[in-house]
């Protein structure tokens, strides 16, 4: 076996063990919160993929102002790579931030802050990807994308003041806000379940960045039959 297989076998082999940990710590060590019952367990899910899609935007920054430094096709790879699983997370951290706010608020959504503020990320991210193909020319759509990305990324600073600029019903987990109040079996918990979605992350992204690569070259292949 090729060693990049063996190493996306390891990783996906130790995300699952992660994860499996995570949801073990979930539903059999943390605690039952004392205000919102069982329901309050999403919230582990709730806030490592909202932490994962901001690290994948914050990867996606960086590779965008690498790539307007060297101007080499691999910043760009991880650029967009990095932005399609970032989407998935931040995808998976409204639904469950919804299906958290139905029993404790009495609502899915409520336009306060935070929530419009997540919503306008989305559909900024979501339009990145939309718009890579806009372009004939893919040093320009690379350009594009790279300052797009890195202009995008201020939804990310945006969203994580947003609850400490603006009190509103969104708990703040830092300060105890919002009526939880955090146990050191809650944050121990947490800290795994952050853990096992990063590594998960990481596991995505080399993925999808291999695909990317694989896709590159069969592109050039082409282009050489073609010229043969």
């Amino acid at each position: 076996m090729h060693n990049r297989d063996l190493g996306g076998l390891l990783l996906g082999v130790a995300s699952a063990v992660a994860l499996f940990v995570a949801l073990g710590m979930v539903f059999l060590y943390a605690p039952r919160e004392a205000t919102m019952g069982d329901v309050q367990r999403i919230f582990y899910f709730h806030v490592s993929a909202a932490w994962v899609g901001f690290l994948a935007f914050f990867v996606t920054f960086l590779a965008g102002i690498g790539y307007l430094v060297r101007e080499e096709r691999r910043w760009d790879i991880l650029a967009i790579s990095s932005v399609e699983v970032g989407l998935t997370f931040i995808t998976m951290a409204v639904i469950t931030g919804s299906l958290w706010a139905r029993p404790v608020w009495g609502t899915y959504w409520t336009w306060e802050p935070r929530l419009t503020i997540s919503a306008v990320q989305l559909l900024v991210y979501v339009a990145y990807v939309m718009l890579r193909r806009s372009t004939e020319s893919p040093a320009r759509e690379a350009r594009f994308a790279a300052v797009y990305g890195i202009v995008a990324f201020v939804t990310v600073p945006l969203s994580w003041f947003a609850i400490r600029w603006w009190r509103t019903i969104h708990p703040d987990i830092l300060t105890g806000g919002g009526g939880m109040a955090m146990t050191a079996r809650m944050v121990s918990t947490l800290l795994v379940s952050l853990g096992a979605f990063t590594l998960l992350y990481v596991t995505l992204l080399r993925q999808r960045v291999r695909l990317e690569r694989l896709t590159d070259g069969l592109a050039r292949l082409r282009l050489r039959l073609e010229e043969e």
